[in-house]
């Protein structure tokens, strides 16, 4: 996000504006009915349930970042389809603030409450407090923690990791490896790096590779990748082989570093998310890959177990994970990996990006 836009105030403002979809708000948080009058919708007769307008309570993260506008837009517009309504709420990356615009939205009765935590401990309030008022939680792209949160939906984030890694060490089988992680508060991030050591512990262990640096990224802000791969740069004199960078955030903040030391295009660096940014650098030559997760599926899917939750229909979750209390039914997706060769493939095949977009930069 760039700098002038936090510090101008145009990002918070961005909150408070109403999106221009039909049923769908976002903002800051309402006041709650006077006298305690509103009550959870959850609290209703069953066979209410299947004839009333659910309402989806949306606590987000962050809107700073083109993925979870993506995010936003296609679980609103799903929703829709299904004629659910959708509250939006996003915290700016503040966890005080998340709880805060969840207890709201639970004080406005809101059917179900679908969660993309910042921090993945602290959000676990949010559940007890959903819980109190018997609303369900759905915990959305990324786990929350030490709750009995009642779904995860997301991808196989283990495995997007594992293709990071393994996309690097092919092209770099050998040196000296830097890691620039994700948020150390989002479980994610955690689960991307046991992913990426699947692959490259043994051959750390083997000796072919030394991993010379590694740091998480605060809030996983591309400033911060920047600064860490500075630091990693300068620690290492430039001698460095390669980068796994654990989403195309970071990676704009790593090839920012490696550019200016003339080393972009020269190191292989990895990515996540399939953002337009790290996909043209991908067809320029200066990011390696990235892991394309189907955000439509996801939101679609997660947009239609929502409104059965709601309703009190029975959702199938084949797996689980555990989140340090209970084994969550969980819902898990498969990502994609992409390079430069599949991206006509995947991305713009799916209409993710239009192709014009990706090599608008390339010469001809």
């Amino acid at each position: 996000m760039n700098k002038w836009l936090k510090k101008s105030g145009i990002v918070g403002l961005a909150l408070t504006f109403t999106v221009a979809l039909t049923g769908c708000t976002t903002g800051e948080t309402k006041p709650a009915a006077a006298g305690g009058d509103s009550k959870p919708a959850a609290t209703a007769p069953a066979a209410d349930k299947k004839d009333k307008k659910i309402v989806i309570g949306m606590s987000l993260d962050t809107l700073q970042e083109e993925r979870w506008q993506r995010d936003r837009d296609m679980f609103v517009a799903k929703a829709k389809e299904l004629g659910a309504e959708v509250n939006v709420q996003a915290a700016n990356s503040d966890d005080a603030k998340q709880i805060a615009q969840a207890e709201n939205l639970i004080s406005q009765g809101v059917d179900i409450l679908v969660v993309v935590p910042h921090n993945a401990e602290a959000t676990a309030a949010i559940v007890q407090k959903a819980h109190a008022a018997n609303i369900k939680v759905i915990s959305y792209d990324r786990l929350i923690k030490n709750s009995d949160v009642d779904l995860y939906i997301s991808f196989d984030n283990e495995r997007v990791g594992e293709m990071q890694a393994k996309a690097i060490v092919e092209k770099a089988p050998k040196g000296k490896y830097v890691l620039i992680e994700g948020s150390e508060t989002d479980n994610n991030a955690h689960l991307f790096k046991k992913g990426q050591m699947n692959i490259l512990k043994p051959l750390v262990d083997k000796g072919d590779i030394k991993i010379v640096y590694e740091q998480w990224t605060k809030d996983w802000g591309p400033a911060n990748a920047l600064a860490n791969m500075e630091n990693a740069l300068t620690t290492n004199k430039n001698e460095v082989d390669a980068v796994v960078a654990a989403n195309d955030g970071t990676a704009g903040g790593v090839i920012q570093a490696l550019t200016a030391q003339k080393l972009a295009g020269k190191i292989p660096v990895s990515g996540q998310d399939a953002e337009l940014a790290a996909m043209q650098r991908i067809v320029e030559g200066t990011q390696l890959m990235t892991v394309y997760k189907p955000l439509k599926k996801l939101a679609d899917e997660a947009a239609t177990v929502a409104v059965k939750m709601a309703k009190g229909e029975k959702v199938d979750a084949p797996k689980k994970v555990n989140n340090a209390k209970i084994d969550v039914p969980s819902i898990l997706l498969d990502p994609v990996a992409v390079n430069k060769d599949n991206v006509d493939s995947t991305v713009i095949a799916d209409g993710f990006h239009k192709k014009e977009d990706v090599y608008k930069n390339v010469k001809k």
